[in-house]
């Protein structure tokens, strides 16, 4: 089922705290992939996908958030799987990674582990695929840009050189997870699905892009109120 990102990445928050952060996208030919492959909490983040299990991404998650290792927990649940051979699963937590690809996945498919971040694809066009998309996130890892931002951009460099080869399928679909150690960071843009469309990495784009919109418009109108209350508290002070 197409191709997929995990990411971990290390951060400051506003108080100067380290924290980490915890990202997976996922775009395929099929609607709904949001409902079946993405998986992260503040612990890690988990995709699965070709012939799909989602109770090896749901479980495998929650085996991480119970503090077993990624590399650990996604193991034993594929060594109890016996529809292993047709699986591809891969994720990352705290520490390490981890990328599984069975034997029986449609060509193209593989898998690449970097230090910190997993990819992997079947049914693509070819390899170019996976490494157009891990090139996409290293070159922008160390940048400003949101999280849910540059894993869009990963999955558009690897749609770019050609994604899935099932050009017979109109309707695909794309989504996104970011999950954080940090209490209260606010995320209005870190849980995104775009469920049927043509274009689903520039829809998902767009979706991102107006949420991030909304998401400002409501900052800026609380700030507003707050100033308001403010100086409906210094008035009342002075009389």
């Amino acid at each position: 089922m197409t191709f997929s990102i995990c990411v971990r990445e290390e951060y400051e928050d506003d108080d100067g705290d380290e924290q980490l952060r915890f990202g997976v996208a996922v775009t395929t030919r099929l609607p709904g992939v949001g409902t079946l492959c993405p998986f992260a909490s503040e612990n890690g983040a988990v995709a699965t996908q070709s012939l799909v299990n989602v109770e090896l991404g749901r479980k495998g998650l929650e085996y991480v958030d119970d503090g077993l290792a990624v590399d650990d927990a996604l193991r034993a649940l594929l060594n109890a799987d016996e529809g292993r051979d047709q699986r591809q699963l891969h994720g990352v937590d705290a520490d390490g990674t981890f990328a599984f690809s069975g034997e029986e996945c449609n060509d193209w498919y593989g898998h690449i582990e970097g230090e910190n971040y997993t990819v992997a694809g079947n049914l693509l066009v070819g390899e170019e695929v996976v490494e157009a998309t891990a090139e996409a996130y290293e070159s922008n890892a160390d940048g400003d840009a949101p999280l849910a931002e540059r894993l869009i951009d990963a999955l558009e460099a690897g749609h770019e050189v050609g994604g899935d080869k099932r050009e017979e399928l109109p309707v695909q679909s794309a989504a996104l997870l970011v999950r954080r150690t940090e209490e209260d960071p606010g995320g209005f843009t870190d849980d995104l699905r775009v469920d049927a469309t043509e274009t689903p990495v520039t829809d998902l784009r767009t979706t991102y892009e107006e949420a991030k919109r909304g998401y400002e418009i409501i900052l800026e109108q609380h700030e507003e109120d707050t100033e308001e209350v403010d100086e409906s508290d210094e008035a009342s002070g002075e009389e």
